[in-house]
């Protein structure tokens, strides 16, 4: 299993594309895997004869873990198998010998009444989840009717997705995010009246402008585009926009590099590329990591405010809400704009919440006026 980002721990395997037996060429797609963030190809490291799979389809496999095994034609399987796979007789005494035992003392303690026997039957009630309330733990008819009515009142599951691949990568990085980094949120309204003009000028998206604003802030607050490492804050050279981008299989974010040395239409036409790639699983390692910044747009949805959980090692990441017509107050007078909420949730142990606020701010001076966003 190879190691295709930083954080990576573990790997899904997907699709085997050979069969074992099949002849395999250095460098043809031999199996897809699932990472964190998305799925790869992974090559076949030489030629010869799959002989060996020992990660079926579905199966987590920990970086550097065995996946095949690819030999000559006529080359004996290496013993590297009895390592990967340990053997049948191992497995039958470290699995099913302690299964039988367990049974067997079950089954010698469960003492029910046969009107109870009967209900259980009936209901398919596995008497092994009745506690018997009867003389030396007799379950007795009345204890398997508590039960039934106990499971009547729970709701009934439709279906079981289990925590694999991005969806696993994404709950244990916000857990790790949650629990330690100390996380403050602030918010800001921003008036997008000109935005909207830009908008319609030169045909690009408010998330594209949201990029280059915030690019452009990130040089004159370079504290938030940090890390902490070791007790140690260190401020990154680069400049590095990742943006949130929501698949079928979970929340990714490819990352836009040098965001500050590319134009807004630059950054336009690669946001429509990472996008339709991340929606694809066809995007590659380098575009995947690297981020020192993450954006995140819930607007669509019809979301005003929300606050976004930092992602990891990053400092801070930018909440965007919808842009909406409403009333405020200009120059004293109420008039009706566009205007959108930004959400800034900074980690406190790095960020104070002075110049949080003001790199907020310096996003939402560039934001109203827009033009500049063109230089």
């Amino acid at each position: 299993m190879p190691r295709l980002s930083l954080t990576m721990k573990e790997g899904t395997v997907t699709q085997w594309f050979k069969k074992e037996g099949d002849t395999v060429k250095k460098g043809e797609p031999l199996v897809e895997v699932l990472s964190e963030k998305a799925t790869y190809d992974v090559e076949a490291p030489a030629s010869g004869v799959l002989r060996k799979i020992l990660a079926d389809e579905g199966m987590d496999v920990p970086v550097a873990g065995t996946l095949g095994i690819i030999t000559a034609p006529d080359e004996e399987l290496p013993e590297i198998e009895v390592a990967a796979t340990p053997p049948a007789v191992e497995a039958e005494e470290a699995v099913a010998v302690p299964e039988r035992k367990i049974e067997g003392r079950i089954e010698s303690h469960i003492i029910a009444s046969p009107a109870a026997k009967r209900l259980a039957g009936e209901h398919g009630i596995d008497l092994t989840q009745v506690r018997g309330s009867g003389p030396d733990g007799r379950i007795v008819e009345e204890d398997v009717r508590s039960l039934i009515e106990e499971m009547r009142t729970m709701p009934r599951v439709r279906e079981v997705i289990p925590l694999t691949g991005i969806r696993k990568t994404a709950a244990e990085r916000v857990s790790l995010s949650a629990q330690t980094a100390p996380q403050s949120t602030i918010t800001m309204e921003v008036d997008m009246s000109n935005a909207a003009k830009l908008r319609e000028r030169v045909g690009v998206s408010y998330t594209d402008m949201l990029v280059k604003a915030v690019a452009k802030a990130l040089t004159e607050h370079p504290i938030i585009n940090s890390t902490l490492e070791r007790e140690q804050i260190k401020i990154f050279a680069d400049i590095n926009i990742g943006v949130a981008v929501a698949t079928e299989m979970g929340l990714i974010v490819p990352v836009i590099h040098n965001a500050n040395g590319k134009s807004l239409t630059e950054i336009s036409s690669k946001l429509k590329e990472l996008v339709e790639k991340a929606k694809q699983s066809k995007l590659t390692k380098e575009e995947l990591t690297g981020g020192t910044f993450t954006i995140t747009n819930l607007g669509m949805y019809g979301v005003d405010v929300f606050t976004p959980i930092i992602n990891p090692p990053e400092t801070a990441i930018l909440g965007v809400g919808r842009v909406a017509e409403k009333p405020i107050v200009v120059q004293g007078q109420a008039v009706v704009r566009p205007v959108m909420q930004l959400s800034l949730t900074f980690d406190h142990r790095v960020v104070d919440g002075a110049p949080a606020a003001e790199f907020l701010q310096k996003v939402k001076q560039k934001l109203e006026s827009p033009d500049a966003l063109l230089a």
